[in-house]
């Protein structure tokens, strides 16, 4: 019963950590950048798109594919940001806290 409530224990102290980071990293904005930084854009925690910066040299009336591709390709950048950070950060609860098997 003793390892039970310690189990419990560290379950809800890892509940309270994830709920906290999760509110943290919603909060917070990233940019991903293409086309060495011709086309930028941000993207919140919560994975919606904020804002799309598009530097007008790089808009080309007879090239829209480009910009297209470029657009997703920042989006991407910003994305793999959001989702390095939320790994690292939940890595870290999960392993300070000693669960087996998580």
């Amino acid at each position: 019963m003793k390892n039970m409530n310690k189990l419990l224990k560290q379950a809800q102290k890892m509940q309270s950590q994830v709920l906290k980071a999760q509110e943290e990293l919603q909060r917070k904005e990233y940019e991903g950048a293409s086309g060495g930084g011709m086309v930028k854009v941000v993207v919140n925690g919560k994975n919606e798109l904020v804002s799309v910066k598009i530097n007008k040299e790089v808009v080309d009336p007879d090239d829209v594919e480009m910009l297209e591709d470029l657009i997703v390709a920042a989006h991407s950048n910003a994305l793999e940001q959001v989702k390095g950070e939320s790994d690292s950060v939940f890595g870290s609860i999960q392993s300070g806290l000693g669960l087996p098997g998580m």
